[in-house]
């Protein structure tokens, strides 16, 4: 071993009590920092999680036409391509076939989507219509998981609503309602589902049909709206969206895109819990100084008899750094350690609904990064004590 390792490990375990102090403020630090890592990351995973598992992660479009006016010579020649055509996808059997091989994507629902309005007796409440194949009514957003009442089956012709707009218009499982389409197109359909969702966009306005019975309300009698598309990955649902739309042509979006609140609230509590992680490490920096600066006082004389049998101040320096080493990477340790013990049994404890009381992500605490950070704040927090060790002058330290 070398000599300055052992000197380094001598200072420390000289004072064992006031090491051990040392280390578990280290560790303690380390554990906010594991802690806050974890509790962020979870809360970002599991807000996520939430929100894709009910939403399409990628939704093909017919693109947007836009206006043109032909001009000869500066002279109007015809009158300008009407924005105004109803847009849908004819060739959808074929854009499904593209997004079959794609690789990433999981499920594909073709859609017919249109507004209208559910009446029944004297109230009326607006309605957004999804009218899907019944073999694919989970295949976006897991309906018959959030079933409170009936069933999600489609294919006797029903309509499956969300619970609110079912308790606004008072309506159970069985009550017929007349569903008036943006088209003008009216029908009498009984309610076969109610689900809860959770989500206020789902349970107060969006009904589910039958492809079949949506077609003649919506007319559309061969195209639909659009394809929704499920990924394996949700993260990579903007490189698959570019990749279809290059492929068809359609308008790709990618939930990013619609969800951007989400992304700017994950964005916000991250750089809040880099402001947290920032002052943990800035405490480690500062206790192992400030001990170590202390040490060099009362060694001083030791020192000064070191540096005068020879030992040179390179070597003094880099006693005092190699104390810094050794406690933060004790420290950093055991606090990651208590760290990750501590968020497994948070993650453990559950609610009286059996969901997790806190999101916590214990695999998520940074515990490669912490430890990193913490040894080379810890060498850092060394530095100053150790060029004040270097520089102690032996005459005046000895006569002390």
């Amino acid at each position: 071993m070398p000599f300055s390792l052992l000197v380094s490990w001598r200072y420390i375990t000289a004072n064992s009590f006031q090491t051990l102090l040392l280390v578990l403020g280290v560790a303690l630090s380390v554990v906010v920092f594991v802690f806050i890592t974890a509790l962020i990351n979870g809360l970002s995973i599991f807000l996520t999680q939430e929100t894709t598992s009910k939403i399409a992660h990628v939704e093909l479009e017919p693109p947007n036409r836009i206006a043109r006016v032909l001009i000869d010579d500066s002279r109007f020649v015809a009158q300008p391509v009407s924005t105004l055509q109803r847009k849908q996808i004819r060739n959808w059997q074929q854009v499904i076939d593209i997004a079959q091989f794609t690789p990433g994507v999981s499920a594909i629902s073709p859609i017919v989507e249109g507004n209208g309005f559910l009446v029944r007796g004297e109230a009326t409440r607006p309605v957004a219509i999804q009218g899907v194949e019944p073999s694919k009514v989970d295949a976006i957003t897991n309906i018959s998981a959030y079933i409170i009442s009936g069933s999600a089956e489609l294919t006797t012709g029903g309509l499956v609503i969300g619970a609110d707009l079912a308790t606004e218009l008072g309506l159970l499982v069985g009550t017929p309602v007349l569903l008036k389409s943006e088209r003008g197109a009216e029908r009498l359909l009984p309610i076969t589902g109610i689900f809860r969702v959770g989500l206020a966009s789902l349970d107060q306005r969006v009904g589910f049909l039958s492809i079949r019975v949506a077609r003649p309300l919506f007319e559309l009698p061969d195209g639909i709206t659009l394809l929704g598309l499920k990924l394996d990955d949700p993260a990579k649902a903007p490189a698959i969206a570019t990749l279809l739309h290059n492929a068809t042509q359609l308008k790709a979006t990618a939930w990013q895109e619609k969800n951007k609140s989400l992304q700017n609230a994950t964005e916000a509590q991250g750089r809040t819990g880099n402001f947290i992680q920032a002052f943990a490490l800035l405490a480690i920096i500062i206790s192992i100084s400030s001990a170590l600066l202390l040490s060099t006082y009362r060694r001083r004389a030791e020192i000064g008899i070191m540096r005068a049998t020879g030992v040179s101040r390179q070597f003094v320096a880099t006693v005092f750094i190699l104390q810094g080493v050794f406690i933060g990477a004790l420290g950093a340790m055991l606090g990651a350690t208590a760290g990750y013990l501590l968020c497994v049994q948070l993650a453990s404890i559950t609610g009286p609904d059996g969901d997790a009381m806190l999101p916590i992500a214990p695999n998520e605490g940074g515990y490669a990064l912490v430890i990193t950070l913490t040894i080379l704040g810890a060498a850092l927090a060394a530095v100053l004590p150790a060029r004040a060790a270097s520089a102690v002058d032996p005459v005046e330290a000895i006569q002390q």
